[in-house]
């Protein structure tokens, strides 16, 4: 069984995502926020990359909390993450 952690702190979001080759991104939409995805290798059309500035402002503003996964069932590391509501 894999355990999964949540976390809302910013550095040991960025040292997870970015520790798997992950960058901020997310899904444009129309306004000033967006959907925030972590993305891993080319972006998908529908993502376009951002700053981790941008995307922890996103992030704080939508009192997100991030859960992540460290390791596979098989002890490679995991790409499994998700964002959740804080509250």
């Amino acid at each position: 069984m894999t355990q999964s952690t949540t976390t809302q702190d910013h550095d040991m979001i960025r040292h997870w995502a970015e520790a798997r080759d992950g960058h901020p991104a997310k899904v444009s939409t129309d306004g000033t926020g967006g959907i925030l995805r972590i993305d891993f290798g080319t972006p998908e059309d529908n993502l376009s990359r951002i700053t981790w500035e941008e995307f922890f402002t996103i992030f704080d503003a939508e009192n997100l909390a991030f859960l992540y996964q460290e390791k596979t069932s098989d002890g490679q590391p995991s790409r499994f993450c998700k964002f959740l509501s804080a509250e």
